[in-house]
């Protein structure tokens, strides 16, 4: 869909502290996305720490709300993205800066407001029952963000939005492979139903309210779940890589910095022999400096062909459409082909 109702666009200097706040919060909660987004160039650096902070705030809103509070966050945070998409002003500073965010970048509302749905999902205790009902959880709560990225940083073309939200859907599955043990003692089971029953389970057990170990008797048959999803997120990792050509050259170098940092989670996972139970997987910080500097050979290999395409007036500017998850193209495990010449040329 296109972009309707346009804000009148703004272009001045974010406030100091708030960049300040915002920095110091990517920093504390994000080393994997903050050594990403010092990749970046500026503004779209600081432009990339406002939208965290929003995002890191709206999560916060909830998982911090007292018991049986969490409804009343969800729906103050529905009523400041209102106040936000009205132009009223904002007291608190990270508000503030993600207003003008908005503002100055035109960001859909569709975006955040189903970034803010997709917490409802954890609140309200979605089940979910097919892959369907994760890739949609996996849209909202990460696809989003990838999105809002693409208002900041630039796209050559519109349909790479889709490779953007499957890396967002990507990333997404792999922290749920992660987190399985995790999220069961939170009372949260995000494996689909339809795959644990596949693998023998019937029926598919519900985490427990209250949070509880892992039982014995689900550790084999959610480690072939994993396994299934992780090689579902590499559909979408293979995807996704065939759209940073579509980004500025150091948009795209952070990018599939982040995507090689993240997906390398999978391979610590599969070294565990996908056991759940195994403990959190991660990816040291010399790991993390050899991916980013695969992604910065794999980026410079491509400088020709970006010559090539500034040359063939390919420039970059936001996106003009929305991507909605009903919209969005969900055969992750069939990458999408780079375009055609013919196809740049539409």
């Amino acid at each position: 869909m296109s972009i309707a109702g346009t804000m009148a666009l703004v272009d001045t200097a974010f406030d100091d502290d708030a960049i300040a706040r915002c920095s110091a919060t990517i920093r504390e909660h994000s080393k994997s996305f903050s050594m990403a987004s010092r990749l970046l160039p500026q503004p779209a650096r600081d432009e990339a720490v406002v939208l965290y902070a929003w995002c890191r705030y709206a999560d916060d809103a909830v998982d911090e709300a007292p018991p049986g509070m969490a409804g009343a966050a969800l729906a103050r945070l529905e009523a400041e993205l209102d106040s936000i998409y009205a132009g009223e002003p904002q007291s608190d500073p990270v508000l503030a800066a993600f207003q003008q965010l908005v503002q100055r970048r035109n960001i859909p509302k569709l975006y955040p407001a189903e970034l803010v749905a997709g917490m409802r999902m954890d609140v309200e205790d979605t089940r979910y029952p097919d892959e369907e009902t994760l890739l949609l959880y996996c849209y909202r709560v990460a696809s989003t963000v990838g999105l809002m990225m693409c208002h900041i940083m630039g796209l050559r073309r519109t349909d790479a939005l889709h490779q953007a939200a499957h890396l967002g859907v990507a990333m997404q599955i792999t922290n749920i492979c992660r987190d399985v043990a995790e999220d069961w003692g939170r009372g949260r089971r995000y494996l689909p139903a339809d795959l644990v029953v596949r693998e023998g389970l019937r029926p598919a057990p519900e985490a427990p309210v209250g949070g509880a170990e892992l039982p014995d008797v689900t550790l084999r048959p959610f480690a072939r779940v994993i396994v299934a999803l992780l090689d579902r997120a590499d559909g979408f990792y293979r995807s996704a890589h065939g759209g940073f050509m579509a980004l500025p050259w150091q948009s795209a170098l952070a990018c599939e910095a982040a995507g090689r940092i993240y997906r390398d989670i999978g391979r610590v996972i599969a070294a565990q022999d996908h056991d759940p139970s195994a403990g959190r997987a991660w990816t040291t910080k010399g790991r993390k400096l050899w991916l980013a500097a695969r992604a910065l050979a794999s980026t410079a290999a491509g400088i020709p062909r970006r010559i090539w395409l500034r040359l063939r007036g390919r420039g970059i500017a936001p996106p003009t459409t929305v991507l909605s998850f009903a919209d969005m193209n969900r055969l992750g495990a069939l990458p999408l082909p780079p375009p055609t010449d013919r196809e740049l040329d539409r």
